[in-house]
């Protein structure tokens, strides 16, 4: 059975209203909803939005829009409008909500109908075409977790998280089975409903953090990877919302608790459907171009850090040694590296790259990994040694940014980089990142108070 829609078959679904929407750089679905009668002229013509969706920064901030250094939108340009194409393809229930159903878009300038190049959804496209054209079909997966609390959210915002915070599980209950039977109610309706909305959940389990989850999806192609994870983050939410509980998916929201991660699961396909990561002959049955792919993905991981660890918060996460990545290291079947090789049939073998967390992008952060590797594949690049036991008994990796302001340096003079997505949007990345380190140094923090107040 298949859970994608027909437009004309909405009526018929009882669906009133449905959800046009695309990502923004942070990832967050934006757009517009309309009456569900209005569908076809939208799929016709698109419908528009202010390109200062592509412009906030996670506050909706107006600093750089009005400093004018963002040539996408700015006062200088009048922060001009974009028109969203619905990709019928995507149209799909959004179960968890009454009557309503969701379409994803791509963003392109009206009159022209060229896309906007600072879309992730649109830089994703663009990295998988250059695939095609190579003779290769990727396949992907992400495994992402996050934090929910018994608290109400709106109390939770409304006394700036000063509340004290309710975990859903008290104690480190990893694969447990009783402590996630407590809230199978809540996970059974969840998971119902990202069914009926086409949204292939793989496993779920409570994980080591009090009040950890984690959900995965079923493996596939990388774009509806990619859209499966931005429509599961927003059901999530509103599952939340609805059930009166909080959710984050902050990459580390708690001092003493471990940080989420977002795992991505990479392999490949020749045009015959053949795995491209498999040799029978090979050590450990790895091709020179899973080799190849890895040493990419780890040679430019310091450029990809502001997609990969795009937040403050991001470094409490990979700064620590709660194997979260370490470097630019790898190996099989060591969840100390960065880049860990798993599967033991052709059909499973691929890598799993744990640098990620929680706050990123799936858009970003797959085409990051995606372009990476076929950089490494084009080159034909030699990895390091594997790390052979914990990779955290190694030197510190020094090419490794450990903090934003740090990540946005290397991401801005990174040659790839600016081949990759142009001049243009890589000045844009660079802003956002540089405005969010400039906000976060000029704040006081509780933890200033509680560090400084009385004792200097």
């Amino acid at each position: 059975m298949t859970y994608l829609l027909d437009p004309d078959q909405l009526e018929r679904e009882g669906i009133h209203t449905v959800l046009v929407a695309t990502p923004d750089l942070q990832g967050r679905l934006v757009g517009r909803r309309i009456p569900a009668e209005r569908l076809p002229s939208i799929i016709e013509c698109g419908i528009e939005i202010c390109t200062c969706a592509w412009a906030w920064d996670v506050e909706q901030s107006f600093d750089l829009i009005g400093a004018g250094v963002l040539a996408v939108c700015s006062m200088h340009n009048g922060a001009p409008d974009v028109a969203l194409v619905p990709d019928v393809g995507t149209l799909r229930r959004a179960a968890w909500l009454d009557g309503v159903a969701i379409c994803l878009a791509d963003p392109v300038w009206p009159g022209t109908g060229e896309p906007l190049e600072i879309s992730p959804r649109v830089m994703l496209k663009k990295e998988l075409a250059r695939y095609r054209s190579m003779g290769y079909s990727p396949q992907a997966g992400t495994e992402l977790e996050f934090y929910l609390f018994a608290n109400n959210p709106r109390a939770l915002r409304k006394s700036s998280f000063r509340e004290d915070l309710d975990p859903t599980t008290l104690t480190p209950s990893d694969f447990t089975i009783h402590e996630g039977n407590g809230y199978e109610p809540f996970f059974q309706k969840l998971r119902r409903n990202l069914r009926e909305s086409g949204i292939e959940m793989e496993a779920g389990q409570s994980e080591w953090g009090t009040g950890q989850w984690e959900m995965t999806f079923a493996y596939g192609e990388p774009l509806e990877m990619a859209d499966r994870h931005a429509l599961y983050k927003l059901a999530v939410r509103d599952s939340a919302v609805a059930a009166g509980l909080s959710v984050t998916f902050m990459a580390r929201p708690l001092n003493d608790q471990p940080g989420s991660s977002c795992h991505v699961h990479l392999s490949l396909r020749d045009d015959a459907g053949r795995p491209v990561f498999w040799d029978p002959d090979a050590e450990h049955h790895m091709s020179g171009t899973l080799r190849s792919a890895v040493a990419g993905v780890l040679e430019h991981t310091p450029a990809f850090m502001v997609w990969y660890a795009p937040t403050i918060n991001s470094y409490r996460r990979t700064n620590s040694q709660e194997i979260a990545g370490y470097g630019r290291t790898w190996a099989v079947q060591n969840r100390s590296v960065s880049a860990r090789v798993v599967g033991h049939t052709s059909a499973a073998l691929r890598f799993e790259y744990r640098i990620p967390g929680a706050d990123t992008n799936p858009y970003l952060t797959l085409g990051g990994v995606l372009a990476s590797a076929r950089d490494g594949i084009e080159r034909t690049a030699k990895p390091p040694a594997m790390t052979v036991g914990n990779a955290y008994d190694g030197d510190v990796d020094a090419a490794m940014p450990t903090q934003l302001a740090e990540a946005a340096g290397m991401f801005a003079t990174s040659d790839f980089v600016r081949r990759l997505i142009g001049e243009e949007s890589t000045s844009h990345f660079r802003h956002l990142a540089e405005l969010e380190w400039r906000v976060y140094q000029s704040t006081v923090t509780q933890w200033d108070l509680q560090r400084y107040f009385d004792r200097i």
